[in-house]
């Protein structure tokens, strides 16, 4: 196995329907114009509450991709 160097960003998705779907679309948008990404770490959760119910999902993660 040969040795890495990773470089880490932080991204923000948001989705109407889940926490899952805020992070796969942060990740898809992402892997537009990121090559190698590897990994992710959830680090924060945020929710918008609109007439007593959860209307929006917003997630921050950190993703670790390999640098060429």
């Amino acid at each position: 196995m040969s040795d890495h160097v990773y470089k880490t960003i932080e991204l923000t998705g948001s989705s109407t329907s889940g926490m899952e779907d805020a992070v796969a679309t942060a990740i898809a948008k992402a892997n537009e114009s990121v090559r190698n990404m590897q990994w992710f770490e959830v680090i924060e959760t945020r929710g918008h509450i609109r007439d007593g119910r959860v209307a929006h999902w917003q997630v921050t993660l950190k993703v670790g991709f390999t640098l060429e």
